[in-house]
């Protein structure tokens, strides 16, 4: 649980800091009332504590903000102004509750639990799986009645797995989360973290694989066989359907581009030829060496991990601008044969089976009322629709684990059904992106109304119902769904990662555009007006580091996420992307599922954060404005400024 805490007290602020922390909240601190507003706007919190008076902005006129804003995070205020009147105004103002200073701790924390299981009804205080039980109220963790010692870092990340069992959660998911603001971990330190939490639990004689290592995505816990799961943090299946079908989508964009790759091999081998007779002019190096880069960077995208690591060689001994001797160029000679070799081998993406189709798939999930269910099966199928019957929810979950589907309509005839599929609601809707939900049922209650409401359902439809209708509002559903497509815009030099990308992201249903030539990056950029920019960092012309520092440097962009694409991944590249304003970074060759789970992540915090500030298309998340040397300068030449 994630809490920010505005209070200029230094002394009230680091007590409560302490205090909070050893109960395992990840708290931020805000001194002034903007502060507190930025922060707000720039991170999901579950619940906010205010002093009322702040600096620059008090209390309850930031309470009024958020509400204003349409921010629905609980609101705890803190005040030594005890009066009733006082009391009514912080309130009024959309405050959930309040503690008069001076308070005791123990009441504060008990208010604290009170708002946070408001917040969320399905928040469990006890959680287990199989054998281990943590209990959040106590801070205990037990494994067949034997107690665990964790530091609260782990019993953070303990929980967080416990409540996302069905999710594959990546490093730079895992540090949103349990990390503030005021830390500056890198995801090295998640590995730490996980690696001394699978000690501590395999001295407590949990199985060695309790916690998973998903290659590419990031951890899970172990899922048994009862427990299928659903979509872990990916959209609407399972991880190891997304890495077949990037897989297969990889293997037949090889059969398309290798011969691309065949004559940058060429040119490297005319500049071996020229090395060996000591005639390499300036030009021959620069189009082999760019040929190199780029066969570094799209070879072990395409499986050919060796070959990538081949060319990464070659192209640092080009880099070279002195004159090579007679044993550099034999070496050159053996790495070229070695590449030819390497790419004449089957590629290791190929399998046996195609990519999966895209087309529209319902899972219609129903109780007992199969009749009609089989109607509607019918009247899906004469729009085009495949829709796939589940009797009971284990089942439902089963299907969703192995396949993948558009749209569920949930048929539930009664109102303890309903009740019981609260959770499993709470599951898909809280997929990403969300997997769209149709309650269909005889019961027409209020309660039964908001409850669904209330956990993310998309359409609410009372029976009798024809079948014809059902699928109309299925339809209706999926429009809305496509109508909110996040925007992907991908600047690299190399037509071939453009089309690899492409491949990958489309059938997640996210729009893209690509570019290959950056002189013309600002036009498209407000053009397309993209939810995640993905740049490479070398191009000719301007590089994606300058233009990084142009979009920072704009106000209407500031916010917009930014991805990096990049070959090199030392220490000095990596300090100049994320000091340009980076918010990731993805080496190259590329590895499929682990960019769909980053680019996919990253716009669920966009999403977030639109959801909760209730913005329109534009983003508007505020930032410092901090400019690094040559920023403006660069931003002018993007621009085409005059300078």
């Amino acid at each position: 649980m994630r809490i920010l805490l505005v209070e200029d007290d230094q002394w009230i602020a680091k007590t409560l800091e302490t205090v909070l922390s050893n109960h395992h909240y990840v708290v931020d601190v805000a001194t002034d009332g903007q502060m507190g507003w930025e922060l707000v706007q720039s991170c999901d919190y579950d619940l906010i504590m205010l002093d009322v008076v702040l600096p620059k902005m008090d209390g309850i006129q930031l309470c009024q903000q958020l509400r204003s804003h349409n921010y629905q995070t609980p609101v705890l205020l803190l005040t030594a102004q005890s009066s009733s009147t006082d009391m009514v105004m912080g309130l009024d103002a959309g405050a959930d509750d309040y503690v008069v200073k001076p308070f005791d701790l123990s009441e504060l924390l008990a208010r604290i639990r009170v708002l946070l299981r408001r917040k969320n009804l399905t928040l469990l205080s006890v959680l287990e799986h199989g054998k281990l039980r943590l209990d959040s109220s106590t801070c205990e963790v037990t494994y067949c009645d034997r107690t665990l010692h964790l530091t609260p870092k782990e019993f953070r990340l303990l929980e967080l797995f416990l409540r996302n069992k069905h999710r594959v959660l990546s490093r730079s998911a895992i540090l949103d989360r349990l990390w503030s603001f005021e830390e500056v971990p890198n995801e090295d330190t998640v590995t730490a973290h996980v690696k001394g939490l699978r000690q501590k639990l395999k001295v407590a004689g949990v199985p060695t694989d309790f916690i998973e290592t998903i290659y590419g995505l990031g951890y899970r816990l172990k899922q048994s066989v009862s427990d299928s799961p659903l979509s872990p943090s990916l959209p609407q299946t399972g991880a190891s359907s997304i890495q077949q079908q990037a897989k297969a989508v990889l293997a037949q964009m090889w059969e398309k581009l290798k011969e691309h790759n065949s004559d940058r091999l060429a040119i490297l081998e005319r500049a071996a030829i020229a090395m060996r007779e000591n005639a390499l002019d300036t030009q021959l190096q620069y189009r082999a060496k760019v040929a190199a880069h780029k066969l570094a960077g799209t070879l072990g995208t395409f499986g050919f991990i060796e070959g990538s690591h081949l060319a990464l060689e070659i192209e640092q001994l080009l880099d070279d601008e002195s004159a090579f001797d007679q044993n550099e160029a034999h070496h050159f000679g053996e790495l070229i044969v070695a590449l030819r070799r390497e790419l004449k081998q089957p590629s290791s993406l190929q399998v046996s089976h195609s990519a999966p189709e895209l087309a529209v798939c319902i899972l219609y999930v129903v109780d007992d009322d199969v009749e009609l269910a089989q109607q509607v099966a019918i009247e899906a199928a004469s729009q085009d629709l495949h829709l796939e019957l589940a009797l009971s929810l284990s089942e439902a979950r089963e299907k969703l684990h192995r396949s993948r589907f558009n749209a569920i309509i949930l048929d539930l005839q009664t109102a303890d059904a309903i009740a019981g599929s609260l959770t499993f609601l709470a599951e898909l809707t809280n997929l990403t992106p969300p997997l769209p939900v149709l309650l269909f049922t005889a019961q027409d209650s209020l309660s039964d109304r908001v409850k669904v409401a209330r956990f993310g359902a998309h359409a609410f439809l009372q029976k009798p119902l024809l079948p014809s209708q059902a699928i109309e509002a299925v339809n209706r559903v999926l429009q809305q769904v496509r109508a909110t497509e996040a925007k992907v815009m991908v600047v690299d030099d190399d037509p071939q990662v453009l089309a690899v990308m492409r491949s990958l992201l489309e059938p997640w249903g996210l729009k893209l555009t690509t570019l290959d030539e950056p002189r013309h990056f600002w036009t498209i950029l407000e053009e397309f007006a993209p939810d995640l920019l993905v740049l490479d960092v070398e191009m000719p012309h301007f590089n994606g580091i300058e233009l990084c520092q142009v979009v920072r440097n704009a106000p209407r962009w500031s916010g917009l996420p930014v991805l990096f694409l990049t070959v090199h991944t030392d220490a000095s590249t990596v300090h100049q992307v994320f000091s340009a304003g980076a918010d990731d970074i993805v080496s190259k060759p590329i590895v499929g599922p682990e960019l769909v789970t980053r680019v996919l992540n990253r716009l669920e915090r966009v999403q977030l954060l639109r959801n909760t500030n209730d913005t329109n298309s534009e983003l508007t998340t505020p930032c410092f404005e901090i400019t690094a040397p040559g920023a403006e300068v660069a931003a002018q030449r993007v621009r085409g400024d005059e300078i």
